[in-house]
């Protein structure tokens, strides 16, 4: 017998997309003084902090944002704010979510965020993004590295040591 695991709503959304924001600012101020760096190592006496623009501070993020996102859906089906939260994005069949539709829905996010909010209205709490790429959201506590949620668990029969 196979339960469906809860889906996620928008708060715990919210909340896991918070901490993925932070993860992918760090990353990006890392990139940064990656840049610094290596911009001092090739001339410590003319050396000057650069400034980059805002459109290319914007392109950094949305490439380290996209990166971040595609990866940790393709590969585990959850990001670290997701891990923290017990949440994992998967297929609609609750199975893993693949390359291609991680990284579409990662340029979906990246590019339409406010997508989230159909969550809230959504009888089956599904974003747009999700929608469009065919994924669900869903609770899920365990650390098994993005292992099917679809199929039955047998009960574990206990080792000779747990009978006693």
């Amino acid at each position: 017998m196979t339960s469906q695991p809860g889906r996620a709503g928008l708060v715990t959304r919210s909340l896991a997309a918070t901490v993925d924001v932070t993860v992918i600012a760090a990353v990006v101020v890392l990139v940064y003084l990656a840049a610094v760096a290596a911009r001092f190592a090739w001339s410590p006496l003319t050396f000057r902090w650069p400034a980059p623009s805002a459109p290319v501070s914007s392109a950094v993020f949305v490439g380290v944002a996209t990166a971040y996102l595609t990866v940790a859906w393709a590969r585990t089906g959850r990001t670290r704010g997701g891990s923290l939260l017990g949440l994992r994005v998967v297929s609609a069949r609750l199975g893993p979510l693949g390359w291609w539709r991680a990284a579409a829905r990662a340029v979906a996010y990246v590019v339409f965020p406010v997508g989230l909010l159909w969550t809230a209205v959504s009888p089956t709490r599904r974003s747009v993004q999700d929608v469009l790429v065919r994924s669900v959201v869903v609770y899920d506590w365990r650390r098994d590295g993005g292992a099917r949620l679809g199929v039955a668990e047998r009960p574990s029969t206990p080792s000779p040591a747990e009978r006693i």
